[in-house]
């Protein structure tokens, strides 16, 4: 059995601990209690979130745990001595390992805990993090790290990928995508995936743009016209370029570029398929003209890309 710590402190965000969810469908997954999860703070009792809601806990004792998770929260964390102390002698034999999703990090850094490790945070205060703690090496544009015993990702939804990563560390691949489906969720985006999406930047405010992004998704490995997005919309050609133009700011070619260049990111970051294939997949015909677009769209190349999520996923 692997006892889980969830450490919280007033003010947390709830959506943190939800990620416990997925080691209790492991538990349902693997039809045994593997994890036993103890929500933990620093003087026990009622703990209130972020929206007010209070969480009984339990107060620091001397309960060995395997593994330690430090919640995130909306504002960064005020770390006390006592939480300090705990975590630094937990992170430094105790505990197998230790994890931070979202500003937890900040924690951990507090407790020097990561002091010359690789590490992410929100992308909202990554630089932040950096400032504060310079010998950390922070990784702002990462879904999640993993530098030896101690764990971090970004913020809300990442601390699923993190839950994800340590089931299928613990409980293998198949145990991990099982609880994914069931959680109904992306399998484990690969740790070194952008915290960033190209595609957030398009907010068309009618239903009927937001269909032919929807159309242009599904239709990637085709050449994709403006002819052809404009008879998705039921317009001429004419008219939706300048709609479409009107609602995102972009043009239609440039929309479908991103588009591409996103989906073939993803396809890269898996690591299953060769960049030409890739390639063919994601519309772009062959790798040069990929290439360029990721120029555009990312500056690094696909092989670059490539390496750095094969580099995060080892380490």
């Amino acid at each position: 059995m692997v006892d889980v710590g969830y450490i919280v402190f007033p003010g947390f965000q709830l959506m943190g601990l939800t990620a416990s969810a997925a080691l209790e469908f492991a538990n349902e997954t693997v039809g045994r209690t593997h994890y036993k999860i103890t929500v933990m703070s620093e003087k026990g009792g009622s703990v209130p979130t972020s929206i007010g809601m209070p969480v009984e806990t339990k107060a620091f004792d001397d309960t060995v745990f395997d593994t330690l998770i430090v919640g995130g929260g909306r504002d960064l964390p005020l770390a006390s001595p006592a939480l300090v102390a705990y975590l630094r002698e937990a992170g430094t034999g105790r505990a197998r390992r230790v994890a931070a999703p979202c500003v937890g990090a900040f924690v951990l850094a507090e407790a020097g805990l990561l002091d010359g490790r690789r590490a992410t945070t929100h992308w909202f205060y990554a630089r932040e993090l950096q400032a504060r703690y310079p010998k950390v090496k922070v990784e702002e544009d990462r879904i999640f790290i993993g530098d030896g015993p101690i764990w971090t990702s970004a913020g809300m939804t990442a601390s699923f990928d993190l839950a994800l990563a340590l089931v299928e560390m613990d409980l293998g691949e198949d145990v991990a995508r099982s609880v994914a489906r069931k959680l109904v969720v992306y399998h484990r985006r690969a740790g070194g995936q952008s915290q960033h999406s190209a595609l957030l930047e398009l907010e068309p405010k009618s239903d009927r743009i937001q269909k032919v992004l929807v159309f242009a998704k599904s239709n990637l490995h085709t050449p994709l016209s403006v002819e052809q997005l404009a008879e998705a919309a039921h317009l001429s050609p004419r008219q939706f370029s300048r709609a479409f133009h009107a609602e995102t700011g972009q043009s239609p070619a440039k929309a479908v570029e991103y588009r591409r260049v996103e989906a073939a990111r993803m396809l890269i970051e898996e690591g299953r398929h060769s960049i030409d294939v890739i390639a063919r997949q994601a519309g772009f015909g062959d790798r040069e003209r990929m290439r360029r677009a990721f120029l555009r769209a990312f500056g690094p190349p696909p092989q670059v890309l490539r390496r750095n999520a094969r580099t995060a996923e080892v380490a």
